[in-house]
């Protein structure tokens, strides 16, 4: 009963620290996603963590299988991977899941290091013949038009607002 004691009092920590961090998310109780980086940036990267039946006293399995990490080679995904298995070594015993994450997000360079950066480019390059300073011009957007029947009993329908009445869609189940 001691791990899941220890299970408990690590989750509830995990919460509190977490609070608000947009790049915390809890999973499960077992079970917890840390986005290393913002949003934008090439280098970024998602670890899970996820917690056996005797977890302080065995080590947690460490995924990087998530989709946002599709970008990133399988070599840096090991690389990262054994690298937070030398650390989880080093913390058997003890709650560990913050050092984790804090230990990957202080290392984020390092660990990314031999990542090809693979920029997004707009693929805006088309050829324009003639002159290039003119704007594309766009197509307007048609508006429906309706008869003056149909206007006449979308009026009817609705109130001076265009609004339709409440209950205009209620079904009778007594009938």
């Amino acid at each position: 009963m001691a791990a899941n004691e220890d299970q408990e009092m690590e989750l509830e920590a995990l919460r509190s620290i977490y609070e608000g961090d947009g790049c915390f998310r809890e999973l499960s109780p077992v079970s917890f996603q840390y986005r290393i980086g913002e949003n934008g940036d090439p280098k970024a990267f998602l670890i899970e963590v996820s917690w056996p039946e005797t977890y302080p006293q065995t080590a947690p399995v460490i995924s990087m299988d998530a989709f946002f990490n599709n970008t990133i080679s399988s070599a840096v995904k090991q690389s990262i991977l054994d690298k937070l298995m030398v650390e989880v070594e080093a913390n058997l015993g003890t709650a560990m899941t913050y050092t984790l994450f804090e230990y990957a997000k202080d290392n984020k360079e390092l660990f990314m290091e031999n990542q090809p950066v693979n920029t997004v480019t707009s693929v805006s390059n088309s050829i324009a013949i003639g002159t290039p300073d003119v704007p594309a011009s766009k197509k307007k957007e048609k508006k429906e038009q309706l008869s003056k029947t149909q206007k006449r009993k979308l009026a009817d329908k609705t109130d001076n607002k265009g609004e339709l009445p409440r209950g205009w869609n209620w079904v009778d189940v007594i009938k």
